[in-house]
C-alpha cells in the first residue's frame, strides 16, 4: 500500500503516515507543542529527505494545533490577544527563516544545520526540562515542600516601551519580549520545521509570567499563525512542500490532538514535563547521532535544487 510522493521522490506506505500523523497529533494535545521537532526525525527516518520533512510537515503542525485550540478555547484558556503579538513576531521571524533555509540549500549545508540545531536546541531545553521535572516528582514522592521561588517577573520587562495589558494571562507588560519571542520561534519553525512550543512553554512560565492555565493554549494558537505562514512560504519559494505528504499527516494530526488534548487534564504538571523532556532529549540525540553516520549517496541532489 504504497504511494509516491512527487516531491519527495520517494514512495512510503501511507497508512504508516496516516497513523504517524494521529500519534504526534496526540503528542501535541497532551503536551501543548506542535510536535514538530518529533515529526521531522521520523519522517526522516522513513526516507524523506530532511529538507522536505522539514517544510511538508508544517501543515501538521497547524492542523494538529488547530485542532487543540478548539478544545482549549472552549475551556476558556487561550489569550487571543497575547498569542496574536506573539504571531506577529512569528510572521516576520518566518520570512526571515525561510530567506536563511534558501540560502542553506543552494550551499548544500541545510541537512547539517537541521540536524545542528535539533541536537543543539532539543538536547539543551530537554535536559533542563526533564531536570526541573524529576526534582518536583522526588521532592513530592519524598513529602518535601517545594523551595520557595521569587515570583516576581524581571524587571526589564517594565522598563520596556509599548506597554499593553493581557487580563486573561494576567500580565501588563512591554509588547516587545513576545514578539521577539515570536520572531525566534518563526525562524527556528522555517528552519527545523517546529511549531516551537518546547521553548514557548517555559519562557511564557519563566520569563513572562503568565497564567499557567492559559499557556498551552496560547501557545498552540501562536503555533498555528506562525507555522501556517512558514508552510506558504516555504511552498512559494523553497517548493520543499510534498502536498501528499501533508495530507496524510493532517489528516491523522486532527483526531489525535483532541484525544491528547482530552487525556492531558489526568496528569499533574510535572509529569508531563518529565515525559515531554525525556522525549525532546531522545529526539535530539537521534539528530545529533545522524551527524556520525555515512550517507547512503554522498553526492544526492536535494529536491527543489536545479542540477
Amino acid at each position: 500500500m504504497d504511494i509516491y510522493l512527487p516531491i519527495a521522490e520517494v514512495s512510503v506506505n501511507w497508512p504508516i503516515l496516516v497513523l504517524l500523523g494521529g500519534v504526534v497529533g496526540f503528542v501535541s494535545g497532551l503536551f501543548g507543542i506542535g510536535g514538530g521537532f518529533l515529526m521531522a526525525p521520523i519522517l526522516v527516518f522513513l526516507g524523506i529527505p530532511p529538507t522536505v520533512a522539514v517544510a511538508s510537515q508544517a501543515s501538521h503542525v497547524v492542523a494538529s494545533s488547530t485542532s487543540g485550540v478548539i478544545s482549549y478555547s472552549s475551556r476558556g484558556a487561550v489569550d487571543f490577544r497575547m498569542g496574536g503579538i506573539m504571531a506577529g513576531g512569528g510572521i516576520l521571524g518566518a520570512f526571515v527563516g525561510v530567506e536563511m533555509f534558501r540560502w542553506l540549500r543552494l550551499m548544500g549545508q541545510a541537512d547539517l544545520v537541521v540536524a545542528l540545531a535539533y541536537l543543539i536546541f532539543l538536547g539543551v531545553i530537554g535536559t533542563l526540562m526533564l531536570k526541573e521535572s524529576l526534582e518536583q516528582i522526588l521532592r513530592r514522592r519524598r513529602g518535601l515542600a517545594a523551595p520557595r521561588k521569587e515570583r516576581r517577573r524581571p524587571m526589564w520587562l517594565y522598563g520596556l516601551p509599548w506597554r499593553m495589558k493581557f487580563p486573561k494571562s494576567g500580565l501588563y507588560i512591554s509588547a516587545i519580549p513576545p514578539i521577539a519571542l515570536g520572531g525566534g520561534v518563526g525562524i527556528l519553525s522555517a528552519i527545523m520545521g517546529v511549531g516551537g512550543g518546547f521553548i514557548l512553554l517555559p519562557v511564557m512560565l519563566y520569563v513572562l509570567r503568565m497564567k499557567a492555565s492559559v499557556v498551552v493554549g496560547t501557545s498552540l494558537f501562536q503555533i498555528i499563525i506562525t507555522t501556517a505562514m512558514t508552510t506558504v512560504l516555504q511552498a512559494g519559494r523553497n517548493q520543499t512542500v510534498d502536498i501528499v505528504l501533508s495530507s496524510l499527516l493532517l489528516f491523522g494530526g486532527v483526531i489525535g490532538a483532541q484525544y491528547g488534548a482530552r487525556l492531558s487534564g489526568r496528569f499533574r504538571g510535572e509529569e508531563l514535563r518529565a515525559m515531554l523532556g525525556l522525549i525532546v532529549l531522545g529526539v535530539g540525540i537521534y539528530m545529533g547521532l545522524e551527524l556520525f553516520v555515512r550517507p547512503s549517496d554522498m553526492f544526492a541532489i536535494a529536491p527543489g535544487v536545479p542540477e
